[in-house]
């Protein structure tokens, strides 16, 4: 057995559970799972501490602490996987386009409305001279796979697009890098873009905590898409920061 280590791990209060499941549904890990109507943290070695579950938990159930816990073991969590019903993100499926190769040469391809390079958020310097007072769009890894049009609804116009993925990359080293990027740099909006599964949850929450870390004003919309690219939901705010 593995010797426990010091790190992050959730907490699942009991009490508070209300047995929705959302929490069950959002862990892409299978850390959690309904026991007797309740939420219940299955294996500490399968929890990987980035903390999905907690923005889908309505009534505040879950949350993080240090402690002492055995270390996340991806192979473990591979063979759980395996071995149950799989996490709604990670499983594979036939999406069911049967559009043939001459139907789509028919139309003509749309051309690229890409205004920036590089977009791996990783690797895009703060400082970049296209940020400053931009358009920020921020996308999942699998959006413009998954959405057909993607360059025409949702870049053009000088926006800026940054890419990345919340369950493969560092979150954490993300959020602090588009907090300074925000601060340093002004922009006038930025655009969340992710897919519906539950590891894509985790794009959301970063960026949002990066706004609110770097308390500048500006337009923030987040925007779901399905797995065959439809729009499942849109939401716009305007983030305001009393001085």
């Amino acid at each position: 057995m593995s010797e426990k280590i010091m790190r992050k791990i959730i907490v699942i209060d009991r009490e508070k559970c209300d047995g929705c499941g959302l929490c069950a549904q959002a862990c892409h890990e299978g850390a959690i799972q309904m026991v007797d109507g309740k939420a219940d943290l299955v294996s500490e070695s399968y929890c990987d501490g980035l903390g999905d579950c907690i923005g889908e938990c309505p009534v505040g159930a879950i949350s993080f602490e240090e402690r002492e816990a055995a270390p996340y073991d991806e192979e473990a969590v591979k063979k759980h996987i395996g071995g149950c019903q799989g996490c709604p993100g990670t499983m594979a499926r036939s999406i069911g386009n049967v559009e043939t190769v001459e139907e789509s040469l028919a139309v003509a391809p749309p051309s690229s409305r890409l205004a920036n390079w590089p977009v791996q958020l990783k690797l895009v310097p703060e400082n970049a001279p296209y940020l400053q007072g931009s358009h920020i769009v921020i996308a999942a890894d699998c959006t413009a796979f998954a959405h057909p049009d993607f360059h025409r609804v949702f870049l053009g116009d000088g926006k800026v697009c940054l890419v990345g993925c919340p369950k493969l990359d560092d979150s954490e080293a993300y959020r602090e890098k588009l907090a300074r990027i925000i601060v340093a740099n002004g922009p006038k909006a930025v655009t969340v873009v992710y897919m519906e599964v539950p590891c894509c949850g985790g794009m959301v929450r970063l960026v949002e905590a990066a706004i609110e870390a770097a308390m500048v004003d500006l337009d923030y919309t987040k925007v779901k898409l399905a797995l065959q690219g439809e729009e499942l939901a849109r939401e716009s705010v305007r983030y305001r920061f009393s001085r």
